[in-house]
């Protein structure tokens, strides 16, 4: 018996349910690290907005919207769209929200540069 549950070897062969399929597929994608990943971000000087853009995106803003109007960088008129970009381009502490943090979830993030309420679209 594996560490995979009802999986069994018959003639040599093994035969994996496919619950444990998808089970193990998702084990390994601990193991695959994207090399590029797509966000939008909002940069502002003080945490007390950010954390006021946080509440307004809870509540159904749109990331765009508020890019538009609160952020302080260039991106923020293209909506905080920053596109696509490698891995180690960007600053550590935002590097690492792009490339470990929750997928299409807004992030809230300490830079040299102020504050950042990030949203990764997706990694490739």
């Amino acid at each position: 018996m594996s560490d995979f549950g009802d999986s069994e070897i018959i003639n040599g062969s093994l035969s994996v349910s496919f619950v444990n399929f998808l089970a193990f597929k998702q084990y390994l994608k601990g193991f695959y690290m994207a090399a590029t990943a797509h966000a939008l971000h909002i940069l502002v000087k003080h945490k007390e907005i950010a954390e006021d853009i946080l509440k307004q995106l809870a509540k159904g803003a749109k990331f765009q919207t508020l890019a538009k109007k609160y952020s302080t960088c260039p991106s923020g008129k293209k909506g905080g769209d920053l596109g696509e970009f490698k891995r180690g381009q960007m600053v550590p502490q935002f590097d690492k929200v792009a490339f470990k943090g929750a997928i299409l979830e807004p992030h809230l993030v300490k830079t040299k540069f102020g504050w950042h309420v990030i949203k990764v679209l997706y990694r490739v």
